[in-house]
């Protein structure tokens, strides 16, 4: 049977406390971008820099997340260590799928392997809802940047995953996290680890790739900082697997 479990608090703080191996990480950090000054990068809360118009226009609160205001270097330094308490508990041949955007790419497949991990590939989230920019090229993909914990056997029944993603970040009421991926796109994700295995996101959020797991026949460990986004992620998780959570 599946299992979940939520641990409040900073990833850097947590992580050292567990003990139990994970077929894979799958995470999608602050991605600490945006900022073409010092001043945008430092001034401007999650809200401001992701939601139109600081998500006044949703009319209902999204809530908020900090560590996002750090520069390239700092970012790079802090996923890495954060990536290699993930690395220590992946098991031998267990993957690392971490998302980003174009400006921490470089950043990001560098932490990945500062961490640990075999740099394997980028897969691309392509987002058909995205803003248009008036004379330039219109920004609707992420990325996913992916490694493993030393060789990869594929075993005698290996799965086939795409390297391109297709999803549209929920909207309205459905939102509930101010970067929230599509569960669609998560729940292939998840298949990277074998039915039964156990998915770690230390950047949980309210919960997203812990559903999908579930759904998917799969155990999840998470990790949130946010006292109000963790609370979100276990109503969530409750709710797909009532008598299965901690």
């Amino acid at each position: 049977m599946s299992t979940w479990t939520v641990h409040e608090g900073d990833a850097l703080t947590v992580l050292p406390t567990l003990d139990t191996p994970v077929d894979a990480v799958i995470c999608d950090p602050p991605y600490n971008s945006g900022g073409r000054t010092m001043t945008e990068r430092t001034s401007r809360t999650a809200r401001e820099k992701y939601l139109t118009n600081g998500g006044r226009r949703h009319g209902f609160d999204l809530g908020d997340f900090t560590g996002e205001n750090r520069d390239q270097r700092s970012y790079a330094a802090w996923l890495a260590m954060v990536l290699a308490h993930g690395y220590r508990l992946t098991r031998p041949g267990g993957a690392a799928l971490v998302f980003t955007d174009w400006r921490q790419l470089p950043a990001t497949t560098d932490a990945l392997q500062a961490a640990g991990y075999t740099w394997r590939g980028i897969a691309v989230w392509h987002k058909p809802i995205a803003r248009p920019q008036p004379g330039r090229l219109k920004q609707d993909c992420e990325f996913i940047v992916w490694g493993s914990h030393g060789a990869m056997i594929p075993g005698n029944q290996p799965v086939y995953l795409p390297g391109h993603f297709t999803g549209s970040q929920p909207r309205g009421r459905d939102r509930i996290h101010i970067t929230q991926k599509p569960i669609e796109v998560m729940q292939q994700l998840v298949r990277i680890v074998p039915p039964g295995g156990t998915v770690l996101d230390m950047f949980a959020g309210a919960g997203t790739t812990g559903v999908a797991a579930l759904l998917e026949d799969r155990s999840f460990i998470g990790v949130e900082q946010s006292a109000t986004n963790a609370a979100a992620a276990r109503e969530r998780l409750t709710a797909v697997a009532p008598h299965a959570g901690a």
